[in-house]
């Protein structure tokens, strides 16, 4: 038997109140009938005995106390599913906006998900090489990983996310990938980059895109990660594809959340957030992974703002308790226009060293990531030290840190937002660099790896046989520093006598 509930009881911000509710459950759809004849949804979201808290996903503007008419539907809230989700775009709760009809849904499913059994998961394998140097080589994506990266605002996270949307593949030739893309509580200019990158660049047709517009309701946004989830897990465990994720901004999320806590009453934690905070963005990031006896993966690109820069700050703390890793964006490379201005050392991927290596990219991989970590943070102690006592008064071997740490930004961490280099592109480009160091620098890796790699790559530089810009711009500097060491020696042989 259908009932109609007349009237309301209370409303607050995006919620109504209903008394004398019978039958109903946690997080159902309702549909809420308005005197103009207009039907918006919304959901339980909360229950006291026979009171019903309902969530309204379109706002609660125009709702009458006494004419409204609430109807359950006895289901929780689902998202079409179908293979023709591909290419489609979507507004922040599954509704399609890109003028193409609505989806013929193979199957209906809960947007909460199924939680994965621990046992039935897989240990990540195999990498997504995304076609970014920093990223492949020193924290490199894992398939059914969680890698946040950390920004803050005003900085080029967008235009990173088209561009790992636009370049990112596999390495196994046979599987299929593709790219969920959920965008929450952006401008509308933005929301036009994001679609008409995918679209000028052909990509369009392996994304699922959601869009949330800062003008839309903050219930929406919350909805957003959860159908963009839903749809992933789809795609990925029964049609047997590799999905990324990409959402961005979760900071906006977070911030959805904090209001609708508000709206509800509830005691508020750290800086106002419900102290349910860190529950409910796991409840998002674990949906990621590979499962027992299903050839898909489901890898997350979750992208945040930091308030103020700050790392403690409540929702980039909680994601990096819950995530494997993080990218950290750096503003003063930003500001140095170096892009993607990528913070090498405070970044990393936890899952990297079994993705990586002999089998899948390259036996080299893993020494030489070390290497480059630890030659770079040695440049960032030279640095500390010439801020004291002036470069001036460095040893040569410092010095030749200091050179190797602006090559190191300006040639690797620096590359345009169309450059997409493959992983042995990526690596020679280390390997070069290494090169402009003294081989007893390199306490990291093994002589027989040295003698294979690092002694070819020192040949490389030379001004007859540099094979691209790259390698003649480090020649270039090689030449510079010798220049200077003559010149420092001569200095200070007339000095000594």
């Amino acid at each position: 038997m259908i009932l109609d509930y007349i009237g309301v009881k209370d409303i607050n911000g995006p919620l109504i109140v209903l008394d004398d509710v019978q039958n109903a459950f946690f997080e159902e759809v309702v549909g809420i009938r308005l005197d103009d004849g207009s039907i918006r949804q919304g959901r339980i979201v909360q229950m006291e005995g026979n009171r019903a808290v309902i969530q309204v996903f379109e706002g609660t503007r125009g709702i009458s106390l006494t004419n409204t008419r609430t109807r359950l539907t006895g289901r929780p809230m689902e998202m079409p599913l179908s293979p023709e989700l591909l290419g489609r775009i979507f507004d922040g709760s599954g509704r399609p906006i890109d003028g193409l009809g609505n989806i013929f849904p193979v199957k209906r499913a809960n947007v909460n998900g199924t939680p994965i059994n621990p046992v039935s998961r897989i240990y990540p394998k195999n990498y997504i090489n995304t076609g970014i140097s920093t990223i492949d080589t020193l924290m490199t994506l894992i398939r059914g990983q969680k890698l946040p990266i950390f920004s803050g605002s005003g900085m080029k996270h967008n235009e990173l996310a088209v561009q790992i949307a636009r370049q990112s593949r596999i390495s196994d030739e046979n599987g299929e990938f593709a790219i969920v893309f959920a965008a929450m509580g952006v401008k509308n200019d933005v929301a036009d980059y994001f679609r008409r990158s995918f679209s000028e660049s052909g990509i369009l047709q392996r994304v699922v895109m959601f869009q949330n517009l800062a003008n839309d309701p903050i219930i929406e946004r919350i909805l957003t990660p959860r159908c963009a989830l839903t749809v992933a897990e789809y795609l990925a465990f029964e049609l047997g594809m590799h999905i990324l994720v990409i959402m961005t901004d979760m900071t906006a999320y977070a911030e959805a959340l904090r209001e609708f806590s508000s709206s509800k009453g509830e005691i508020p934690g750290r800086k106002g957030y419900p102290g349910y905070l860190y529950s409910d963005l796991a409840s998002l990031y674990e949906r990621a992974g590979m499962v027992k006896g299903k050839t898909g993966s489901v890898t997350q690109l979750p992208i945040l703002t930091m308030p103020n820069d700050d790392v403690t700050h409540p929702v980039p703390d909680l994601t990096g308790y819950i995530t494997e890793g993080q990218i950290v964006l750096d503003r003063s490379l930003d500001g140095q226009g170096i892009y993607p201005p990528v913070a090498v050392l405070p970044s990393l991927s936890r899952l990297m060293k079994d993705g990586i290596g002999k089998g899948y990219t390259r036996e080299d991989h893993s020494a030489l990531s070390n290497q480059l970590f630890a030659s770079y943070a040695k440049v960032m102690d030279v640095r500390s030290l010439a801020s004291v006592i002036g470069e001036e008064e460095l040893s040569p071997e410092d010095k030749k840190y200091l050179e190797f740490g602006k090559l190191f930004e300006s040639h690797f961490v620096n590359q345009g937002p169309s450059e997409n280099r493959s992983i042995e592109q990526s690596l020679d480009l280390g390997w070069e660099l290494l090169a402009t160091l003294p081989r007893g620098a390199l306490d990291r890796v093994d002589d027989q790896m040295l003698d294979q790699y690092y002694e070819p790559a020192k040949k490389r530089l030379s001004a007859d046989n540099a094979k691209d810009r790259v390698s003649q711009a480090i020649w270039d500097h090689v030449n510079k520093i010798g220049e200077d060491s003559k010149e420092d020696s001569g200095n200070g042989g007339g000095e000594n006598e």
